[in-house]
């Protein structure tokens, strides 16, 4: 598959929130609204918050942002930033890790996530417990390479995972917030987080959308399959 488009939309199968589609036109036109403004508000409103974490993440040395190579709409990859929560040499540490625990790698393998990751910095910790790491993906959002609430952008490996439903997770941008994280986030299984996928697409609307984003900040207070 190419890198640059990975899935060939099917455009016949359900309602777009992205293109010519089933949903009306002002549809699609309201929910980029309510991401750019959205996303506009809440960098404001954050920045100072975001100039403290990126300064104190700058005391090891390295970067304070990391982006990450995710999938986004039509399967086109894109940069998804987040704070960096890791320790730089984190990819050779994660190599040695899984090599020397077979429980870890067979977690690793079944989620593409730890729940006790030695990776992860002690601020790091913290950041991914209260989601503080994602807001650099208030810039996805603006750009365009994100929605305020979609899909959980995956990378290239959890294509399998999706089977015949990545079609429809490649029908919208992926989501800053979605079902996924309302939902249990890591305590959920796979399966589970490809079926909120595929109902959030084929269910959508933007006063969906709009429950999503009301009920996201409780679940943040409660930290629920954070980690």
């Amino acid at each position: 598959m190419s890198d640059r488009r990975i899935a060939v939309v099917r455009e016949d199968l359900i309602p777009l929130l992205i293109g010519p589609g089933l949903v009306p036109l002002h549809a699609r036109w309201s929910k980029r609204a309510l991401d750019i403004v959205g996303a506009l508000v809440l960098l404001v409103l954050a920045a100072p918050l975001m100039l403290l974490l990126a300064a104190l993440i700058r005391l090891d040395g390295g970067p304070a942002l990391f982006a990450h190579r995710r999938i986004g709409a039509e399967g086109r990859p894109f940069p998804c930033l987040k704070f960096r929560t890791m320790r730089v040499d984190a990819e050779a540490m994660l190599r040695r890790h899984l090599a020397a625990n077979p429980e870890a790698r067979a977690e690793w393998e079944a989620r593409f996530k730890l729940k006790h990751d030695p990776r992860i910095t002690r601020l790091g910790r913290f950041l991914r417990e209260s989601s503080l790491d994602e807001l650099p993906q208030l810039l996805n959002v603006v750009t365009g390479q994100m929605s305020l609430v979609g899909p959980r952008p995956i990378i290239r490996d959890e294509i399998v995972r999706y089977g015949e439903h990545f079609h429809l997770y490649a029908l919208c941008r992926p989501g800053l917030t979605g079902l996924w994280q309302i939902s249990g986030r890591s305590d959920v299984g796979y399966g589970e987080r490809v079926e909120f996928d595929r109902r959030y697409v084929s269910e959508w609307s933007l006063l969906n959308d709009l429950r999503i984003i009301l009920y996201t900040p409780l679940c943040l207070v409660a930290r629920s399959g954070a980690y």
